[in-house]
């Protein structure tokens, strides 16, 4: 196996005669899922292995890295550890321009590849993606910001006093709580 920084793998020898291949490799500063650029903390680093069975391949792979994600109080920047795993079933397709995903006969998701060269960085992305928690907190006694000022309460006390209650819309379903 080679460690490579482009996410791909050649599947021409297994492509012409059934077998596997492997690579692996790093990613480094950020993952890109669709629009988003998720942050990393230091080197995020994957591997796949590609089974040939006939006409089918079968993609395994897994993720490893940390995520930089805000704390849901303070906004800090807050690492996650990510662990992520994927496995997808691939048909070759010669001359297909892009990765399709289609339905296959029994209802299972199949990818329509077209070239040798498989871009991985949609399952790379995608497992990587799923697999982050969907808030962080830097720490469970994080004070958050100050609703008047915005300041961190963490690291100072800016003066201003929480109010009691809840305000605004909200405030008569608080009563209706406090009744029952």
């Amino acid at each position: 196996m080679d460690v490579r920084e482009v996410q791909s793998i050649n599947l021409a020898s297994i492509i012409k005669e059934p077998g596997t291949a492997s690579a692996d490799g790093v990613i480094h500063d950020q993952i890109i899922a669709g629009k988003d650029r998720l942050p990393l903390e230091g080197d995020t680093r994957w591997s796949v292995t590609v089974s040939s069975a006939g006409d089918e391949y079968w993609l395994s792979g897994e993720v490893h890295g940390t995520v930089l994600m805000e704390c849901r109080r303070c906004l800090k920047p807050t690492p996650q550890k990510i662990d992520a795993y994927f496995q997808h079933l691939l048909e070759y397709h010669p001359g297909l321009d892009e990765l399709t995903l289609v339905e296959g006969e029994d209802g299972e998701e199949v990818y329509h590849f077209g070239g040798p060269d498989l871009d991985l960085s949609f399952f790379i992305s995608q497992a990587f993606a799923l697999a982050m928690p969907l808030t962080a907190l830097c720490d469970e006694s994080c004070k958050g910001l100050c609703p008047v000022c915005g300041a961190d309460l963490n690291t100072t006390d800016c003066g201003h006093v929480p109010e009691a209650g809840v305000r605004g819309a909200l405030a008569e379903l608080g009563k209706f709580l406090d009744e029952v």
